[in-house]
């Protein structure tokens, strides 16, 4: 049993799994390889001068790793509630996790599927987005929703801060306490 399950590997899934992962949480990070910021090139991205979309989504991929999480590439077919929280269906497998984040960024299909509520998208080309609140969280109970797909803007750096702000909120949901993190330059 996984304690945090994000679906999506673009900047907001790969950012929440590393938050978590690095907060000491089992984190299950699946990608289907389809996100749409590997066709980006980015050059406004702080800390960043410029990478290529895959080059950006590839060291997210590896700096979640990394940090513990466990990387999975399937494509999630349904989620369903156990009494500990929930079964997720992948290709030929299913695993549990106790908290699911989605970061599908433009596809809702999955969100609607499981009963999560939907709103008009308000970036352009984005259709339709999950209905969270100010904290990420959906209209289920344990199922979060991060970046694109919870209507944040499509630019890489806003989805990886959504991912970890919406990370940052499980995290301190489980811990019972708000949860920070803070890295300080060894001497």
């Amino acid at each position: 049993m996984y304690d945090i399950a994000v679906i999506g590997a673009g900047p907001a899934g790969a950012t929440a799994a590393l938050f978590a992962a690095k907060a000491g949480k089992k984190t299950l990070l699946i990608d289907n390889d389809k996100t749409m910021t590997k066709r980006a090139w980015v050059e406004n991205h702080y800390g960043v001068l410029e990478i290529s979309g895959p080059e950006l989504v590839e060291t997210g991929k590896k700096q979640a790793s990394k940090l513990g999480a466990e990387l999975v590439t399937a494509t999630v077919d349904n989620i369903t509630e156990t009494e500990t929280g929930f079964k997720i269906h992948l290709d030929n497998q299913t695993v549990e996790s106790n908290q699911v984040i989605l970061a599908t960024g433009v596809l809702t299909d999955l969100a609607e599927k499981i009963g999560l509520a939907t709103k008009e998208g308000t970036e352009p080309r984005i259709k339709k987005v999950i209905s969270v609140d100010s904290h990420g969280k959906t209209n289920k109970k344990g199922i979060w929703a991060a970046g694109t797909a919870a209507g944040v803007s499509v630019h890489t750096i806003i989805t990886a801060g959504d991912g970890a702000k919406v990370a940052i909120n499980v995290l301190s949901e489980l811990n019972g306490e708000r949860y920070v993190d803070h890295d300080v330059l060894k001497s």
